[in-house]
């Protein structure tokens, strides 16, 4: 029997699948405090033990987790069209999906990102994203890891599946004479996988 391939950040379906699964860690999360909490209100009768106070601490970080929890509800799953489109245009490109990029101020979420060389292109299809405010806020955070890269991001899908064509078309190019080191962390990935991943690190 084939197994069952896991959902990691910046696969399609990432969405639907934390939305499960944090669900599911908040549940068991509670489990224990309320197991301790109801246990004291049985043996002793009322709340003001010290049962309460170890199930009040213990609730702490289920809380931790029923905010992610929300957070990722919050969140719309792409596209399963757009998906198999921008697949069709992917070719070699170092490309993710479904990531909630996270910031102090806002959060906004991109249908997919793609990168070569020192070209960063990214898709989404809400019409309320701040498009000028994301490309910064990536940008800046990329520098920061010494990546100087240039960010754009579209708003149309026709546009970011012509970018994706131009980029593979172009992709020898626009790696050219780009040094890199591998990183002693992730020895296994390339410059252009290494930048998504520091994407993926800003991304819920």
């Amino acid at each position: 029997m084939e197994k069952k391939k896991k959902i990691r950040k910046g696969d399609f379906g990432y969405i639907s699948s934390q939305k499960k699964k944090r669900t599911m860690y908040t549940i068991l999360a509670f489990i224990a405090p309320l197991t301790v909490f109801f246990t004291g209100l049985i043996i002793k009768g009322n709340r003001n033990t010290v049962f309460t106070v170890v199930a009040v601490v213990a609730c702490l970080p289920a809380c931790k987790f029923a905010v992610g929890m929300i957070m990722m509800f919050m969140q719309k799953p792409m596209s399963e069209k757009d998906y198999r489109q921008i697949e069709k245009h992917r070719h070699g490109l170092a490309l993710g999906y479904e990531l909630v990029i996270s910031a102090y101020e806002k959060q906004t979420f991109l249908d997919s990102v793609a990168v070569c060389g020192n070209t960063v292109v990214g898709y989404t299809s809400r019409e309320k994203s701040d498009i000028p405010f994301v490309e910064k806020h990536i940008q800046s955070i990329l520098r920061q890891n010494g990546y100087y890269v240039n960010v754009k991001i579209f708003r149309k899908l026709p546009d970011y599946l012509n970018r994706l064509e131009s980029m593979w078309e172009h992709h020898e190019s626009l790696e050219k004479d780009i040094r890199f080191t591998p990183d002693e962390k992730y020895p296994d990935l390339t410059r252009n996988e290494l930048i998504l991943h520091t994407i993926y690190a800003i991304s819920l």
